[in-house]
């Protein structure tokens, strides 16, 4: 459920990234039926079958998985412990894949450790006492192809009925959709139907839907009709792991017999195959449309196997009704890049304002405009206007009528426990480093702040992140938009409804409130807040349910401690300390920096940024320089004080050694340093930086430097973006505004697979809903989210599912995620208009 990067990072450390941008996927044998490919995955016309490319269970993503006509319907294809198992459960640990091209084989061998294994990191899981190994293999069977598991030693006596082989189906393509199991059938349901029970263990689990030797998945679809018979012992059960989890899939299983090793799981799987299938041409644009005087080209995606050529079209919308080709030319073939061939069609010379679409074919685009004002309204205030009010603790936020959530966690926040190590990857060492105790109320924490993604904790480097990001949108384009009242004494906001005040000075503020209280509090600032129960920490919807808003006091009489969701229990959020210097003085950084904005709006809070920016500066004198870099900036353009010039100066090499991570900031720093020297070094690096960004942005049709990966890569490359306006507006002669603008395209829908949203919600004329905010579980979204987008399903597929529950392509999140977004829009449309 959870964004963290720690556990998306761990994951991915375990998979290797195939460089496929120049190969095809040909077959390594040319018999009919399924064959195993130069990629090492087993094909059969449209469909796929991978095993162990990915390897992240909770997202959905691993063991074996197909791919069918053009859509992910299967994946994580493994032995499991439990029939339908979530987030924090045991999982193997994975060896090395093995590919057998003689045989077409496949196979990897996986193992569950021990309980004894330290686990000491991130995403703590209880592992039970329970050790062994198998090996997972696939192999061609016909049209389709067989999935066998082998057992290293059989299981003890007393796991025999809990170990099984699991297979998840997608949901999102299969709700009213039939099914067969034997002489059984029934309908995909679209929520959870069946009967809860108790195991023998006392744990909930669903009743099986069906049960029987063979099942057939949605046989009246062609495109998605598939037959899975289990081969070996015992029967196969289908089971809705919603009933769990809301996120959870359907799974197919079967478990392993008692005594079983070599083939102890043997299924014969025939996903229907069209024959001569080839994915349907997909013509990716921007979702919003297009300043008269930027670059603009559609991106055409085929199938490498389509031959068919078309010219494609760009179509004005008359006001009265009907298209007229204003532009029909031959596209540019640019190449081979991941599973797709790619055109591109440049209509840059039209300049008329107007709605437009574009046609390919029988394919024909969502309409978007050419305007001189197409980023001066709707796309960057949904964000300001309502995405970052509705992420705002420690408020009642209202929408007329609606009430998006009500006041929630004003009894922040207990000192966490020290020596603990929390399941989102908090850690809390031998001391609370500061005169608060563990379990004792820590003042000042009950107010200000945002809500960090589709959970609900305060990230100190996403609150920091978030207030330097506007502060920087505010001064650099006078942003004194006004739609939102924001009531701190009471604790009330109220959407689209003015106030008198500039809404992203209000935010900043908001987001100051939670810094400095806790700097305020502890003497340093907090790591970050949140539930201290999973049961808290899971909750979607209303945040106002996750506490009784009441500070915990402990009973004095010796009667027990209320459990947590009864009246009078210890459900305060905890708060988590660090001594990490480099995130110390990143968001001392951003309190320098609204210093600034802050003066003549809320003057207190100016003096206390500055003073607290200035003393994070002085005690983390043997810092590395370039974690001393953001801080330094700032301060010198706050207070001008010519000791932060100095410091620039004196490292003006190691500067320069990393433009690639600190270009943007080295960009900022020279006009305010004003020297000479300093101006020619790191001019001289900004000129090498630009290079690789070219050689880089070259190797994908898109114009931006783009390494799919099993996360979204949405942020970075609007972080990237952000970035490249500072280069421009330092370098003009070296960077142009092209990528800065291509990125900005890239995130409104011109981006790989065959989804072409906007990776912003509400913006545009398709745009990603439902979004994983804290309102998924209604399939809903918030206006100006911003997912992380398009991931890649190892090693060449591009997918952005419309599903609410994949947080590795839908979540939104604070920091880089939302106001390098809201900066890079405002970018634009300042340097269009100028």
């Amino acid at each position: 459920m959870s964004s963290n990067k720690f556990i998306s990072f761990v994951c991915l450390s375990v998979c290797l990234f195939v460089g496929v941008s120049d190969v095809d996927a040909q077959a390594t044998h040319k018999a009919p039926g399924m064959q195993l490919n130069d990629l090492e995955y087993l094909q059969y016309q449209g469909v796929n079958v991978m095993l162990a490319h990915d390897f992240y269970p909770e997202g959905h993503q691993g063991g074996v998985g197909v791919i069918q006509n053009g859509q992910r319907v299967a994946t994580n294809g493994d032995i499991r412990l439990e029939p339908t198992p979530g987030q924090w459960q045991p999982i193997p640990k994975v060896g090395k894949r093995m590919v057998d091209v003689n045989n077409q084989q496949i196979s990897v061998h996986m193992h569950f450790p021990d309980s004894s294994i330290d686990r000491k990191g991130f995403n703590p899981v209880i592992y039970p006492d329970l050790k062994f190994g198998y090996t997972t293999r696939v192999e061609p069977a016909g049209k389709g192809f067989r999935i066998i598991v082998d057992l290293d030693a059989p299981l003890p006596d007393s796991w025999i009925g809990k170990v099984g082989f699991n297979f998840e189906l997608y949901p999102g393509i299969l709700f009213g959709k039939s099914y067969y199991m034997d002489k059984q059938f029934g309908i995909f349901p679209r929520q959870p139907d069946d009967q809860m029970y108790k195991d023998e263990d006392g744990d909930l689990q669903t009743t099986a839907m069906a049960a029987g030797k063979k099942l057939t998945v949605a046989p009246e679809s062609e495109s998605q009709r598939m037959i899975i018979e289990n081969e070996g012992p015992g029967n196969l059960e289908l089971l809705d792991g919603r009933g769990k989890h809301n996120n959870g899939w359907f799974v197919v299983r079967s478990l392993i017999a008692k005594g079983a090793t070599k083939n102890a799981i043997v299924w014969l799987v025939t996903p229907h195959a069209i024959e001569g299938w080839t994915a349907p041409p997909v013509v990716q644009v921007s979702q919003v449309g297009y300043h008269p005087s930027q670059s603009k080209i559609a991106v055409i995606e085929l199938d490498k196997n389509d031959k068919r050529k078309f010219q494609p079209e760009l179509l004005r919308i008359h006001e009265n009704g009907g298209l007229t080709t204003v532009l029909k030319t031959e596209a540019k073939v640019w190449g081979n890049f991941l599973r797709y061939h790619y055109l591109q069609f440049d209509f840059s010379n039209v300049k008329a304002p107007g709605m437009y679409e574009v046609r390919y074919g029988n394919v024909q685009t969502h309409p978007f405009q050419i305007s001189p004002s197409v980023y001066s309204r709707d796309v960057w205030q949904p964000t300001l206007e309502y995405f970052l009010p509705v992420q705002m603790c420690h408020m009642r936020v209202n929408d007329k009528y609606r009430v998006w959530h009500g006041l929630c966690h004003m009894d922040d926040a207990r000192m966490a426990p020290t020596d603990s190590n929390h399941f989102d990857g908090y850690i809390q060492g031998h001391s609370t480093l500061n005169k608060y105790k563990s379990g004792q109320t820590v003042p000042f924490l009950n107010r200000g702040g945002w809500h960090d993604a589709g959970d609900f904790d305060l990230r100190v480097e996403s609150q920091a992140t978030t207030v330097q990001g506007l502060t920087l949108a505010y001064e650099l384009f006078d942003v004194q938009y006004d739609n939102t009242t924001v009531d701190q004494v009471n604790h009330v906001v109220e959407i689209q409804q003015p106030d008198g005040k500039p809404d992203i000075l209000q935010q900043v503020e908001h987001g100051l409130l939670s810094i400095v209280g806790g700097y305020q509090a502890m003497g340093r600032f907090y790591r970050g807040i949140i539930e201290p129960t999973k049961r808290q920490y899971t909750t979607l919807g209303d945040p106002t349910n996750i506490t009784d808003n009441k500070f915990y006091v402990a009973p004095t009489d010796g009667s027990p401690v209320p459990a947590v969701g009864t009246p009078g229990a210890p459900d305060d959020r905890w708060v988590f300390t660090e001594a990490n210097a480099s995130r110390e003085l990143e968001v001392a950084a951003s309190l320098a920096a609204a210093a600034r904005v802050m003066k003549g709006f809320n003057d207190t809070l100016a003096t206390q940024c500055l003073a607290i920016a200035k003393e994070v500066w002085n005690r983390n004198e043997k810092a590395r320089p370039l974690q001393k870099l953001n801080l330094a900036v700032e301060l010198l353009q706050t207070t001008k004080d010519r000791q932060y010039a100095d410091f620039l100066i004196g490292h003006q090499q190691e500067i320069a050694g990393a433009m690639g991570y600190v270009g943007w900031l080295a960009a900022r720093s020279v006009a305010l340093v004003n020297d000479q020297q300093y101006t020619k070094t790191i001019t001289a690096a900004a000129e090498k930086l630009f290079e690789q960004i070219k050689t880089e942005g070259s190797k994908t049709p898109y114009g931006v430097p783009y390494k799919p990966n099993i996360w979204g890569a949405g942020w970075d490359i609007q972080n990237f973006g952000y970035k490249q306006y500072f280069l421009h507006e330092a370098f003009p002669q070296i960077f142009s505004t092209d990528y800065m603008l291509s990125a900005i395209n890239f995130i409104l829908g011109c981006h790989p697979g065959s989804n072409t949203s906007s990776f912003v919600s509400g913006v545009g004329a398709e745009s990603m809903i439902p979004g994983y905010g804290f309102n998924r579980a209604d399939w809903s979204y918030i206006p100006g989210g911003v997912s992380s987008g398009t991931a890649l399903i190892r090693p060449d597929f591009p997918e952005l599912l419309k599903w609410p529950y994949l947080w590795q392509q839908g979540e939104y999140v604070l920091g880089g995620g939302t106001s390098d977004y809201l900066f890079l829009i405002l970018a634009a449309d300042h340097i269009l208009k100028n």
